[in-house]
C-alpha cells in the first residue's frame, strides 16, 4: 500500500517558525515532523511514499532525496499552485494504485494505521475517514455517522442546535482509487465541500474511524510548545527515547555540570553543554549542540540546535531557533526568537 503525504501547506499561523521552512520541515525533537511520520508510518510496513508539496518543495527534496537513507521509496509531485486536499490527490493520480493512505502532512496523532485498514477493508467502503473529538464542534466541519459507523452528513461550522456530533476531521485517509475518477482535474477541489457530498449523493460507503485518543494539528507556535511538552508526558509516541521514572532523558555525549538543576520531563540532545548552577526544566526540550551558560535559566521552552543561552539568561515559554544566541542576564518570555527577530506566542 502506498501513501500520499499533503506537505504543501504554507504554514502561514505557524510563523516566524514557517519564514525559511515548510510546515512539514519544521523539527519535532530534533527531526522534521515529516521525517517522524514516515518513520511512525514504515513500522506499520508502510514505505512506498509520495509526497505532494507545494510551499518551498526544495527544501523537502533536497533533505529526503529518493527515501533511500530513511528506508523508504519516495516521489515527488508538486503543485504550481494550492489545489485544494481533493485537488493534491488528483495531482498525484499517477502513483497512486489500488487501496491508498493518504495524510496532512502537519499533524501528530497515536491513529493505530493497521487497525484502521482492517477496519477500512471490513466496512468494504470507498472511503474512510479518521476522526478526532473536539470539545467545540462550531469551529469545525463535522461528521455525522449511523451506528454502523457510515458518514450520514457533513456541516460546516454548526451551531450547537445544528448538530449532535463533536467529531472532525483529523486528515488521515484511506481511499480506494476509483475515488479518484470523482474529482475533476486541472483545478482546487476541496474534498470537504466537494468531493465529501459528492460521494454521499451517489450513495457510496464512507466510514469515520474514531479511535484516536491523541491529535494534534502543529497549527500555531502555542501548538508547537504543547506537542513538545505532549511527548516529554509520554501522551504521543515519538522515538525510542527512554525517559526513565524522572521523565528525563540526557544523551550520552551532553555534559552536564554536576551543580546544574535538571528538573523533568526534560530532552538533552546530542552534544549539549549545561553549566554550573543552571536550571534545565520541567517541559524543555534542548536540541543537538545547545549551550546553556553560568546560572542560566530555561524552562517550558523548545531550543533548537546550536543556540548559545549565555551566563545568567532566562528562557521560558519561548521557541528559540537555530543559531539563535540569548544574551548574559537577558530575558526570553512567551516568545519565538529567529536569528534577526523576536515574535510573541499568544498564551
Amino acid at each position: 500500500m502506498k501513501a500520499l503525504f499533503l506537505a504543501g501547506g504554507f504554514g502561514t499561523r505557524l510563523r516566524p517558525i514557517t519564514n525559511d521552512l515548510p510546515k512539514p520541515m519544521v523539527p519535532i525533537m530534533g527531526k522534521p515532523l515529516l521525517e517522524r511520520n514516515i518513520e511512525r508510518l514504515k513500522s506499520y510496513g508502510i514505505d512506498e511514499i509520495v509526497l505532494s508539496t507545494c510551499y518551498k518543495p526544495h527544501k523537502i527534496d533536497k533533505y529526503f532525496e529518493d527515501g533511500e537513507k530513511f528506508g523508504a521509496k519516495i516521489n515527488y509531485i508538486t503543485e504550481e499552485e494550492p489545489l485544494g486536499t481533493a485537488g493534491a490527490i488528483k495531482n498525484a493520480e499517477k502513483f497512486l494504485s489500488d487501496t491508498f493512505l493518504v495524510f496532512n502532512a502537519d499533524i501528530l496523532s497515536d491513529i493505530d494505521i493497521a487497525d484502521m485498514i482492517r477496519f477500512h477493508k471490513e466496512k468494504g467502503a470507498m472511503a474512510t475517514i479518521a476522526v478526532t473529538r473536539v470539545d467545540n464542534p462550531s469551529a469545525y466541519g463535522v461528521i455525522e455517522h449511523d451506528d454502523d459507523s457510515f458518514i450520514t452528513a457533513f456541516k460546516e461550522k454548526p451551531k450547537p442546535h445544528e448538530s449532535k456530533s463533536n467529531l472532525i476531521n483529523a486528515g488521515v485517509y484511506i481511499f480506494e482509487r476509483e475515488i479518484l475518477n470523482h474529482i475533476p482535474g486541472g483545478r482546487a477541489v476541496s474534498i470537504e465541500r466537494e468531493t465529501y457530498p459528492l460521494l454521499l449523493e451517489k450513495g457510496f460507503k464512507m466510514a469515520v474511524y474514531d479511535k484516536c485518543s491523541y491529535w494534534l494539528d502543529l497549527g500555531t507556535p502555542g501548538k508547537y510548545l504543547k506537542v513538545h511538552k505532549d511527548i516529554l508526558k509520554g501522551l504521543v509516541p515519538i522515538g525510542n527515547y527512554d525517559f526513565g521514572e524522572n521523565r528525563v532523558f540526557i544523551s550520552e555525549s551532553a555534559k552536564v555540570d554536576r551543580s546544574a538543576n535538571i528538573r523533568g520531563p526534560v530532552y538533552i540532545g546530542e552534544n549539549v553543554v549545561i553549566g554550573p548552577s543552571a536550571v534545565v526544566g520541567p517541559n524543555t526540550v534542548l536540541f543537538d549542540n545547545a549551550f546553556v551558560g553560568v546560572g542560566a535559566k530555561v524552562e517550558d521552552s523548545v531550543v533548537w540546535d546550536n543556540v548559545n543561552v549565555e551566563k545568567g539568561a532566562k528562557v521560558m515559554n519561548s521557541v528559540i531557533m537555530s543559531n539563535c544566541t540569548i544574551d548574559k542576564d537577558s530575558e526570553r518570555c512567551n516568545s519565538v526568537l529567529t536569528e534577526n527577530s523576536s515574535h510573541p506566542i499568544a498564551v
